[in-house]
């Protein structure tokens, strides 16, 4: 029997060559993306923005305080369309003033009150199986490698982007989500994001995105617009590795040995 002809992915009709991927490109998703707001970070995302049908992980310390500046811009985009916004388990009440400039409505904003992981977790998974909503945004920083897998076969369905909140030191674990991406203070008011994991090849340089959060422009004095913190806060949180598991224990009283008088 003759070996069947392979056809080079070069040669392949418009249709199909558009789904094959290199490994040394970035991915396209299937569907459109949704423009994060920041043009440096949409051209290291596959696609050229958040991705749909699958899952995001945003790890970043501490949990709150940074989320919104980042996703502000994209959640406002998906609001525009007339879809909603979900939160589950945000560590803080979303403060609604601080998004309402972003475009993101009382209406559209849908918080879940989630006090468990246990709950956390079911409501996600519950929300992503519907697809009822235009995006999701959960805060889910004790999730196990088996659920995380779950999670991403779910989001492979869910068109609007599903992103996860996780801690920094997550960075260290594996993970199924096909995007991960670490977010620090940055100089001023930027912030400082890696993308440790991406479809595509690695990307080697910290992004520094401009991220004053909508709305202060108007009422912060010039000298606050053009804050200047040096190196930033980026440098005193370092990327998290694999080597740095050293674990630190202050000693207890009964361990601690009285001070010998000379």
């Amino acid at each position: 029997m003759p070996t069947p002809f392979i056809r080079p992915s070069g040669d392949l009709p418009a249709s199909l060559s558009a789904l094959v991927w290199r490994g040394d490109t970035l991915g396209r998703p299937v569907t459109a993306s949704c423009a994060s707001g920041f043009g440096a970070l949409d051209a290291a995302l596959p696609g050229g923005g958040w991705p749909g049908f699958g899952l995001t992980e945003l790890l970043s310390s501490p949990a709150g305080a940074l989320e919104f500046r980042l996703l502000g811009p994209a959640l406002g985009r998906v609001c525009a369309t007339g879809r909603e916004v979900v939160l589950v388990g945000p560590p803080q009440p979303p403060h609604l003033p601080g998004l309402l400039p972003y475009g993101v409505t009382a209406r559209q904003l849908v918080w879940v009150q989630a006090g468990t992981p246990v709950e956390r977790l079911w409501a996600t998974e519950q929300l992503v199986k519907a697809g009822s909503c235009g995006a999701v945004l959960a805060w889910l920083p004790q999730a196990r490698p088996a659920q995380l897998r779950r999670l991403q076969v779910l989001a492979s369905e869910h068109e609007g982007p599903v992103w996860l909140c996780r801690p920094a030191v997550s960075a260290r674990e594996s993970s199924a989500a096909p995007l991960r991406l670490l977010v620090r203070p940055g100089a001023g008011w930027a912030l400082a994001v890696d993308v440790i994991k991406r479809k595509g090849p690695p990307l080697a340089h910290t992004l520094q995105l401009p991220a004053l959060p909508a709305g202060l422009s108007a009422v912060l004095p010039p000298r606050l617009l053009d804050l200047d913190l040096g190196h930033g806060a980026a440098d005193r949180f370092p990327v998290p590795r694999e080597a740095d598991h050293a674990v630190v224990r202050t000693p207890t009283a009964e361990h601690r040995r009285p001070a010998v008088p000379h």
